[in-house]
């Protein structure tokens, strides 16, 4: 079973910029699409990102034109970059596969301040 290690969150003033990575214990290469996902406090776990193995993205209008994925099957790790950052979108980060197939890792935690 792979797992999955997110890492790159912190405590950020509005308007600034983090970049999270997802490290996977297994080859991602067979995985068609991987996705961000994020659970803000007291909502649900949704999906703000995806990237199919030919590069092909998809982005919650949330997020659309500040987010950016990215994937590298060499290294098998899965980045987010995160830009223009608000309040709103503080929350506990993860990553996973389209279908969830792999179990959840702990999640990097994003904090953006006001």
């Amino acid at each position: 079973q792979v797992r999955l290690v997110e890492s790159g969150g912190g405590l950020v003033q509005a308007g600034g910029s983090l970049r999270l990575s997802c490290a996977a214990s297994g080859s991602i290469r067979s995985i068609n699409t991987m996705g961000w996902y994020r659970q803000a406090p007291g909502k649900q776990r949704e999906r703000i990102a995806s990237i199919a193995s030919n590069g092909w993205t998809n982005y919650a209008d949330s997020v659309k034109g500040r987010f950016t994925i990215s994937r590298d099957n060499v290294k098998n790790t899965l980045y987010l970059r995160m830009n223009s950052l608000k309040p709103e979108d503080t929350a506990v980060y993860y990553c996973n596969a389209l279908d969830l197939r792999f179990n959840w890792g702990q999640g990097t935690q994003v904090t953006v301040s006001s």
